[in-house]
């Protein structure tokens, strides 16, 4: 694997400018969003670049060489996808399903 990540085009950082201009347009997060609140497609996106996430990362924890620019670049994707879900729902009208958490705990002021 040596000298392949050299090959990719992995910068995370590149994908911050649009994870902040989508970001401007939406509420801020008071509360976990259920999948179900977001179209199905990009969740599930999401979801598989997680999982993906946390196989390279355990991977590394058992010593198989990867880049930290390909770690990078899966946890920035994933909030992309995240972000973007959101503001796609936004723009259709469509409100965030929120977690409604345990029940004997109290709201975040």
């Amino acid at each position: 694997m040596a000298g392949a990540a050299d090959a990719l085009p992995l910068d995370g950082g590149a994908l911050e400018p649009v994870i902040d201009r989508l970001g401007e347009t939406l509420p801020p997060l008071r509360a976990f969003i259920l999948p179900g609140g977001i179209r199905v497609r990009r969740p599930a996106s999401r979801t598989v670049y997680r999982r993906v996430e946390r196989h390279v990362v355990a991977l590394r924890a058992a010593q198989v060489a990867i880049p930290d620019p390909v770690v990078v670049y899966l946890n920035r994707l994933s909030d992309l996808l995240f972000v973007a879900a959101r503001h796609v729902n936004r723009a259709a009208g469509r409100d965030d399903v929120l977690w409604p958490g345990r029940r004997d705990r109290k709201p975040a002021e």
